[in-house]
Formats: C-alpha cells, sequence, structure tokens
C-alpha cells in the first residue's frame, strides 16, 4: 500500500488591504452621529430634556435604560 505524503510549499503571507482615510472618514463620522443620537434616547429622553411630548420613547427604550444601567424611576 502506497503512503503520500503532503509536502510543505512555499507561499506568501497575505497582506491586507489597505483602506484610505479619506474612504473611512464619512462613514465613521455618520456612525458616530448616529451613535451619540441613539444614546441621547436611551439616556436622557424625558422629563425637562425631553425632545417628544408623552412617554412613548421612554416606553420603546426602557429596557435598554436599565441595561445600560441609566436610572429612569
Amino acid at each position: 500500500m502506497a503512503q503520500h505524503v503532503a509536502q510543505p510549499t512555499a507561499t506568501t503571507p497575505a497582506i491586507p488591504a489597505k483602506l484610505p482615510l479619506k474612504a473611512i472618514a464619512p462613514w465613521a463620522a455618520f456612525f458616530g452621529i448616529l451613535m451619540l443620537v441613539l444614546l441621547y434616547f436611551v439616556g436622557a429622553e424625558q422629563g425637562a430634556t425631553s425632545v417628544f411630548s408623552g412617554a412613548g420613547v421612554h416606553e420603546w427604550v426602557h429596557d435598554a435604560r436599565h441595561l445600560l444601567g441609566f436610572p429612569c424611576h
């Protein structure tokens, strides 16, 4: 019975592609602003700083407030 042994081959290491900062900056700014808006709605949208009247937004993000450690009661 013949046995075949795999021989190691020389390969070049993979080099990751470089993304220019000018291509990433607009997306980073967009997602940064989006995260700040979400943080506002989860953390501060109630009471005196309320943008929307009523408790609708508060009820939608109520569990997220507790999960992130924001007091709301």
